[in-house]
């Protein structure tokens, strides 16, 4: 069971409006803002301690497939494939056209593809969660500073108070001086 803080209530119906149900982002926000604890947390660190062997498994095969470091080894062992094939070997294992070969490319795209998406959907998921976390921090900033607005519009209600009755002072001590001034002629 949650805790609520004694003025959630009314600071719910100050900042979100009557009758309106909070979800859980909202009232952890609001919780945040009326104890003065802050919500940021590294979302990297949240999501790394989710992954599974094979989630960064997955990740470090698409990183890496998607490296220039792949690229340029891809290029150099098809280079060598060819050159091996075409020109080096009498009886080549596997002659031009390369089929051998196109069945292994084949087959590292097959295995490949899947593990990118994996890595991908995953990807979606965290920004996701770096979302929600965002839309946390803005409300709760939202509120701390309309919090803020509220206190300086009391404050300023408040010294335009001492100041009128600072002036209406001022006005009857004038007006008694005058009453003596005049008294006295």
């Amino acid at each position: 069971m949650q805790q609520t803080h004694p003025d959630f209530a009314t600071a719910a119906r100050r900042w979100f409006g009557a009758g309106r149900t909070l979800g859980e982002a909202e009232h952890r926000a609001l919780t945040g803002a009326l104890e003065r604890r802050p919500l940021s947390r590294d979302t990297n660190e949240v999501f790394s301690g989710r992954l599974s062997f094979g989630d960064r498994v997955a990740d470090k095969v698409a990183a890496f497939g998607g490296s220039w470091t792949f690229i340029l080894l891809s290029l150099l062992l098809l280079g060598i494939w060819v050159g091996v094939n075409a020109a080096l070997l009498r009886q080549p294992f596997d002659p031009y056209p390369f089929v051998f070969l196109n069945l292994i490319l084949s087959m590292i795209a097959a295995l490949q593809a899947p593990i990118i998406m994996m890595s991908q959907n995953r990807q979606v998921a965290k920004d996701r969660l770096d979302a929600a976390h965002d839309y946390e921090v803005n409300l709760k900033a939202e509120i701390e500073i309309m919090a803020l607005h509220e206190k300086f519009d009391r404050m300023r209600a408040e010294q335009i108070a001492a100041l009128l009755e600072q002036q209406q002072r001022q006005i009857e001590l004038l007006t008694r001086l005058l009453e003596e001034a005049q008294a006295r002629r």
